[in-house]
């Protein structure tokens, strides 16, 4: 019998990291048992309304995005200026270390770097480069778009069933999103509250398969600028993409995972509504009531969205429409602190 799962310590793979700024430098050390190099580094202040900021190291340190704006990438040589064998060094720029501010890092490592030129491999049609984890199943591409049809490899040897993606170069460009619960022909935005929209340029209506992602014409993942993916294939224990149906009760929706989260992201797609971010370090009992919002600068909340991470799952604890309107259509991201059985059979415990 196969394994539950191949990954007994996702702490390898993903972690949660608070900190308190200093207005100076300093090194950012992750809070696992083993070290961990991030390759993806997602910085939002808590305590103040600064920007949620962006980093990895297929584009290189101190350049950053910022997932609320549609703002092209930046180089702001005061920022994330290391990524570290377990962490990463900040300098004192006050989006991620304004002195007494507190802050979360997410941190997601892929490690392998990878390459393809597409007329040489016969995959894909434009060049890519990258840093791919087959293991977690995330991979992070880098590629110069073309304003016209084209795929790309994307490094895993599975479909990714969730990708973001950003021009880098276009400021008028928001942040695409490509989940497979709404299918091929949609795309949301993770700088926006809107609505899903359909058009054949996102992704000329085609899912990607296990080699290559396809893309249309459109700028916002396929500009003939500078681009950048993180794809995100499900591996069980690890790592879920889907949706759920909301049911507007106080005796909210539960949805499982197969493992306790350690971050949850979430987006009503039929309503104009923000992502929402819950994790396991900023909220460390349940019931948890601090989110924090993906597509917003706004500091941490202090109420609401009342929502347990359980040993298989989540579960919502109120009637909140943000989270649970009755009849809504969400989906989610979910990374594990634990898996609910490990490799060895062993069951993981509730928070």
């Amino acid at each position: 019998m196969a394994a539950y799962t191949t990954i007994d310590n996702p702490e390898l793979y993903f972690q949660v990291k608070t900190y308190t700024g200093n207005g100076s430098t300093q090194s950012i050390t992750l809070d696992g048992d083993e070290n961990m190099s991030p390759n993806f580094v997602w910085i939002k202040a808590r305590s103040s309304g600064q920007e949620n900021i962006l980093f990895d190291t297929v584009r290189g340190v101190t350049n950053w995005l910022q997932s609320d704006n549609t703002s092209a990438e930046a180089d702001q040589n005061t920022s994330l200026t290391s990524f570290d064998s377990d962490g990463f060094s900040l300098a004192d720029i006050g989006e991620v270390n304004a002195n007494t501010y507190t802050y979360v890092a997410w941190c997601w490592k892929a490690g392998t770097s990878f390459s393809n030129d597409a007329s040489a491999t016969s995959i894909g049609t434009i060049d890519t480069t990258g840093s791919v984890s087959e293991t977690s199943g995330f991979s992070i591409i880098s590629y110069d778009g073309t304003g016209a049809n084209g795929t790309i490899k994307h490094g895993l040897s599975t479909a990714p069933r969730t990708m973001l993606f950003k021009n880098r170069d276009e400021g008028a460009e928001g942040w695409f999103v490509y989940h497979e619960s709404i299918g091929n022909t949609k795309r949301l935005l993770l700088d926006d509250t809107s609505t899903t929209s359909t058009s054949s340029t996102f992704y000329q209506d085609t899912s990607p398969t296990s080699s290559i992602i396809t893309l249309g014409s459109n700028h916002g993942c396929n500009g003939p600028d500078a681009m950048i993916c993180y794809a995100f294939s499900e591996r069980q224990g690890f790592s879920k993409f889907g949706s759920y149906t909301g049911n507007g009760n106080a005796d909210g929706t539960y949805v499982h995972l197969g493992f306790r989260p350690a971050w949850v992201m979430v987006k009503e797609t039929g309503n104009v509504n923000s992502w929402r971010i819950l994790d396991n370090k900023r909220d460390t009992f349940n019931v948890m009531t601090k989110p924090l919002y993906a597509n917003l600068n706004n500091a941490e909340g202090s109420s609401g969205h009342n929502t347990d991470f359980t040993a298989q799952g989540f579960k919502i604890r109120d009637s909140d429409t943000s989270m649970n309107r009755s009849g809504g259509s969400f989906i989610f991201m979910a990374f594990a602190e634990a898996p609910f059985v490990n490799s060895k059979g062993v069951p993981a415990n509730a928070r």
